[in-house]
């Protein structure tokens, strides 16, 4: 039977190594996470425990370990059109506020997940696209997330009918999926078409992803510290283009972390507008 059990002393060393590279802060009692996250691993990789597997992926030395211990840590279950008012927001007057200058609308998904989110802000453009023929141009949205195996079944659109069951209507199933069997369903063309997928680090520089209109940063600050947040929320800064919008999870702030963006009550929610 695979050994799950880690010391405090590992624990804290685990931490440290997944603050530096991904800026994700467990805290001090998170152990059950650790092991129910990466106890997989160890048969997968056929190292003899835990604790050892924990040793690898902190100097590095088996650098594909290393990559699927951040990947196991950073997955997250989420929903379609999470909170609904930040999607109300986007096609009820961030869309048609953009879509004004005539120039193409770029929106920055920046922790994809298991994809929900990016294909909900596609679905909404197609939507608005629909109510209003000709108002706007093109509209694109760029993915991102630091888990690759994540990314690509995000590019596949697969969805089984749990995943499917949670936040998403049975209008918009219709409309925007099609069946593949086993209670399956595919995200349609139209819309994986408007999402690129790409990998990236929120830790690391934003630039070769250009300029955007509008950043999703959902429920992602939670896991960082006041400094790696601080650090994120100016380099959203600089990724926007003047007068671009920021959207936050619904629990999360900006307050003592920047002053780039002011506050725009929506009622309900609230978004940032780049000063």
């Amino acid at each position: 039977m695979t050994n799950v059990a880690i010391s405090d002393q590992e624990y804290r060393d685990f931490c440290k190594h997944l603050e530096a590279k991904c800026g994700i802060v467990l805290g001090d009692s998170k152990q059950y996470l650790v092991r129910s996250r990466l106890s997989p691993l160890v048969n997968k990789f056929g190292v003899g425990s835990l604790s050892e597997l924990i040793k690898s992926v902190i100097t590095g030395r088996n650098r594909e370990l290393a990559v699927a211990a951040i990947d196991a840590m950073t997955t997250n279950e989420t929903l379609w059109f999470r909170d609904t008012y930040p999607y109300e927001v986007l096609a009820h007057r961030l869309l048609p506020e953009l879509a004004k200058s005539r120039k193409p609308i770029k929106i920055w998904s920046s922790a994809s997940s298991s994809g929900q989110e990016p294909y909900s802000i596609a679905m909404t453009v197609a939507e608005t696209q629909q109510r209003k023929p000709g108002m706007m141009g093109s509209v694109s949205i760029t993915a991102t997330d630091i888990s690759t195996s994540m990314l690509e079944a995000c590019r596949q659109g697969i969805y089984d009918n749990l995943a499917l069951g949670r936040g998403l209507s049975p209008e918009r199933r219709r409309t925007f999926f099609e069946d593949v069997g086993d209670g399956k369903m595919r995200i349609k063309d139209n819309i994986k078409r408007m999402v690129t997928f790409r990998p990236q680090n929120l830790m690391e520089s934003y630039s070769l992803l250009g300029k955007f209109d509008i950043i999703f940063c959902r429920n992602v600050l939670i896991y960082f510290s006041p400094d790696m947040k601080a650090k994120v929320l100016n380099q959203m800064a600089g990724a926007l283009n003047p007068g671009g919008y920021l959207i936050l999870g619904a629990s999360e702030s900006l307050t003592g972390l920047t002053d780039k963006f002011e506050m725009i009550r929506c009622n309900p929610g609230i978004i940032y507008k780049l000063k």
